[in-house]
């Protein structure tokens, strides 16, 4: 892959790191429309690297933000218990709203790249999920993918300012995310052109995240053609 890390300035001034993976495909030459990848609570581990690979595979120009630079630059963790209760402890201190701010750097950023041709959607997995929520409220991406974010129904008056297309995917059995908090926002975007809400039936929190026991191979492959078609009609 054609991928490497790079600085981006954040609105104060400050610099922070991001993973940029570019298409790599010779008539591409190198450039697509734009992803901002948003991590877990994992950082941009190797799992998080590998989907932003994957997408630049796609044809497009992946940039994932290191989204606790401001508590610890650069965090990598696995998935076992001792490093779940490290990321547990990185999302009960994030100040979401620099992280906001952040995201929408990281956006600007993106535009600004000779690689990136167009337009700009965020991806967003767990804490991601929500975070790509608050990026199609307050950071301008043309389009946002929201995996099973926590968080989300107690966000929801920020729906009304969101103008682009957005789609939802949440697990049918996630110990995160009542069921009451995905009905929440189902009945909050009904009738909402442009957004679509996926259940997934019989899987848990994390189903896309092959480093983990949650993995649905099915499920993932199903929520991934989902995202890539969403992806080729909203950004391109």
């Amino acid at each position: 892959m054609n991928s490497r890390w790079i600085d981006i300035k954040a609105q104060d001034g400050s610099r922070f790191k991001g993973y940029l993976s570019l298409p790599h495909q010779a008539e591409k030459a190198g450039k697509g429309p734009g992803i901002v990848l948003i991590q877990e609570i994992f950082g941009v581990n190797s799992h998080i690297r590998a989907v932003a690979d994957q997408y630049a595979s796609d044809g497009y120009t992946v940039l994932a933000p290191d989204i606790f630079w401001r508590m610890q630059p650069m965090v990598d963790l696995g998935y076992g218990e001792e490093d779940m209760q490290k990321g547990m402890g990185y999302l009960q201190n994030m100040d979401f709203a620099a992280g906001v701010k952040d995201l929408a750097a990281t956006v600007a950023a993106l535009r600004g790249l000779p690689e990136c041709t167009g337009k700009v959607a965020s991806i967003g997995y767990c804490m991601g999920g929500m975070l790509s929520y608050l990026c199609a409220a307050n950071a301008g991406v043309d389009a946002a993918v929201c995996y099973y974010g926590g968080g989300i129904h107690t966000k929801l008056d920020e729906a009304g300012k969101i103008k682009c297309p957005v789609l939802f995917h949440f697990a049918g059995n996630d110990s995160y995310i009542p069921a009451a908090a995905v009905e929440a926002v189902k009945q909050t975007f009904a009738g909402r052109e442009g957004v679509r809400i996926d259940l997934y039936p019989g899987v848990g929190h994390g189903f896309n995240c092959w480093a983990r026991p949650a993995y649905n191979q099915q499920s993932a492959a199903l929520a991934r053609g989902r995202s890539l078609s969403f992806l080729a009609t909203t950004i391109g």
